[in-house]
């Protein structure tokens, strides 16, 4: 729904309906295929549900024209409706990517990830040396119900530099 906020008065005000688009998958630009695949599978686990080269049209997408090739991996979490992350990198014509930013700026987003265990993630990670942000750890957060979230945790990031916060919730 689209709500009105006035901030003097504290209303909240219904100015519209309710949303009915679903965001399905978020689609990422990446500077090498084959080193982003191995985050998202192996640290991950995500599978691949798409993988195919598209020739752009130029009308659609920002920082595309038409002719270029590119190729277009779909990964796959739990859910086989939402959720799923796009890796799109340019094959012709393809030119020298800027170095890798690792801090949090304007217009990057922060994935959250729910896992199943946090702490492998974390050994996995190391090993293929991931770059990691915020090493395992524990905390626990006010819940949206009213109650508490306990969570163990581990910030990384994939091989372009979008940022993963991987969740495991603990009991109690």
């Amino acid at each position: 729904m689209l709500y009105c906020y006035n901030i003097h008065a504290i209303k909240i005000k219904y100015i519209g309906t309710r949303m009915t688009a679903i965001i399905k998958r978020t689609t990422l630009k990446v500077r090498d295929m084959e080193k982003s695949l191995v985050f998202y599978e192996q640290i991950l686990g995500m599978r691949k549900y798409y993988d195919d080269k598209i020739t752009l049209s130029g009308n659609l997408l920002p920082g595309g024209n038409a002719g270029d090739l590119t190729r277009l991996v779909i990964m796959e979490a739990k859910d086989p409706e939402i959720g799923k992350i796009g890796l799109l990198q340019w094959l012709n014509p393809s030119s020298p990517p800027p170095a890798v930013n690792y801090n949090f700026e304007y217009g990057q987003p922060v994935f959250v990830a729910e896992v199943s265990d946090a702490e492998k993630i974390y050994e996995i990670a190391k090993l293929h040396d991931i770059e990691i942000r915020a090493p395992l750890s524990e905390a626990t957060y006010p819940a949206a119900n009213g109650g508490e979230v306990k969570v163990r945790s581990v910030g990384l990031f994939d091989p372009d530099g979008h940022f993963f916060e991987c969740n495991q919730r603990l009991e109690g």
